[in-house]
């Protein structure tokens, strides 16, 4: 009787550490929006698919900025299709800007990672397998996506945008010596507890914010690899994408559905 109580205990045990380890959340993905209705479900679908590929364990957190376009009507939807567990809503009553909506979607990550990319599709979710790798092979803090090495590139842009992009960082490396060749992209997996020292030690809003938590990141002496990565202006939303790229990224969409 005795060995028979010990093999139900190890079995009721093992049951609790499988639903334990079902429970843990690799990644969170931190995704800010502000009027990204259109973009939402697209980007949705490929990070899910992305990390199901990957076969880790994640979580996607919304932080939507009260947009005036129903994007939280969108994500509802959609958090119908994923799940609450996959899917979590943290939005906010106004515009708040962007290093605070990381600081309100940390509050919410379970995860030991956290993947920060813009919602409006210029980031290819396909490039976090790549970050993955890299991160795993080199126990490093932050993997950062840059355009500006080889493999890199960005599509969409006029030159004036290439421009004042490519002199912002090489001021920046200039000046700040930050460590990574592409200080003004947010695509971005941090170790939790790494984003978290540096969010606390960023001072600035908006678009140098960016900026700030790479010089911030070298400050801390935390380790950064950098990962090529191909940057694609706007698909949806304020942006000069013509009317044929938007039914052909919709074709192949619909290509891909039809084959995975």
């Amino acid at each position: 009787g005795h060995s028979r109580r010990m093999g139900s205990f190890k079995l009721s045990y093992y049951n609790e550490y499988k639903s334990y380890l079902s429970t843990m959340v690799k990644f969170s993905v931190i995704l800010a929006t502000y009027n990204e209705k259109d973009n939402l479900p697209i980007i949705i679908y490929l990070l899910v698919r992305t990390f199901k590929k990957v076969g880790a364990p994640f979580e996607i957190i919304l932080v939507d900025d009260n947009s005036p376009d129903g994007t939280l009507e969108v994500a509802k939807q959609l958090q119908k299709i994923y799940g609450e567990e996959t899917l979590v809503l943290r939005p906010r009553k106004g515009k708040l800007g962007l290093g605070t909506a990381y600081i309100h979607g940390l509050k919410s990550c379970r995860g030991e990672f956290v993947v920060i990319l813009d919602a409006d599709m210029s980031h290819h979710p396909k490039f976090i397998e790549e970050y993955i790798k890299v991160q795993n092979d080199t126990g490093c803090d932050i993997v950062t996506g840059t355009r500006y090495r080889t493999g890199g590139g960005v599509y969409g842009w006029d030159i004036t945008r290439k421009l004042i992009s490519c002199t912002a960082n090489y001021l920046t490396q200039i000046m700040l010596w930050p460590g990574c060749s592409d200080v003004t992209g947010s695509f971005r997996l941090y170790k939790k507890e790494v984003l978290e020292t540096l969010i606390d030690s960023c001072i600035s809003k908006g678009y140098v914010f960016q900026m700030e938590m790479m010089v911030r990141a070298k400050q801390h002496g935390f380790s950064v690899q950098e990962v090529p990565i191909t940057f694609v202006d706007r698909i949806y939303g304020e942006s000069k994408i013509s009317s044929k790229e938007v039914i052909g990224f919709w074709m192949g969409l619909l290509k891909l559905f039809a084959t995975t």
